[in-house]
């Protein structure tokens, strides 16, 4: 399918499964932002995951990776369904003691790794993820995600691979409207 057409189709997906979310939220960053993308209520739906992960599937296929990896929890669902598109296997990692750590699955030595998440905005946890599998000898071929809002502001080594590119505003708490006007901020994400 057309970049341009799977873009449109990704945002149609998010208003009819509610994950674009309007309000005050705290993000991972510890930023505030007056949106939220909470890809959980778009991935609950099998035909939207598939969709996705067959698409992500197609922008990485080309670096021939022979595992995908994750972050928990919002890396689960898509990393497996990208993973299911490839034919190849998936793990995760998840936070242990604050750190990311691989604690389920046999490394994967010298494989070549797609880390793939739903949503970047720093890319923190991303990075975990990669510099780990880095560190124990595998190959960091790339990061794919459903939309980076990163805005080109991220911390990873190389741009991530998406399937909609998107730049919310973003403040820091001393900046922010809605702290201004006392409106309550939400922290919707996983990691608290």
């Amino acid at each position: 399918m057309e970049r341009g057409l799977v873009e449109e189709r990704i945002q149609e997906m998010m208003r009819d499964s509610g994950a674009l979310l309007e309000g005050h939220f705290l993000l991972t960053s510890g930023l505030h932002s007056a949106f939220y993308l909470q890809c959980a209520l778009l991935l609950r739906f099998p035909a939207y995951a598939a969709f996705a992960g067959k698409e992500i599937a197609r922008l990485v296929q080309k670096l021939q990776p022979t595992v995908v990896v994750a972050p928990a929890i919002g890396g689960l669902i898509i990393g497996h369904e990208v993973a299911r598109a490839l034919d190849i296997p998936f793990i995760f990692c998840e936070r242990e003691d604050g750190k990311m750590r691989l604690r389920r699955f046999p490394f994967p030595e010298k494989a070549g790794v797609v880390v793939v998440e739903d949503v970047i905005t720093t890319g923190g946890s991303v990075e975990e993820v990669g510099t780990l599998m880095e560190e124990k000898g595998a190959k960091w071929l790339a990061t794919a995600c459903i939309v980076n809002r990163s805005g080109g502001k991220h911390i990873l080594p190389h741009d991530p691979l998406s399937l909609w590119n998107l730049s919310f505003p973003v403040y820091s708490p001393e900046e922010c409207p809605m702290c201004s006007k006392g409106i309550p901020c939400v922290k919707p994400g996983s990691r608290k």
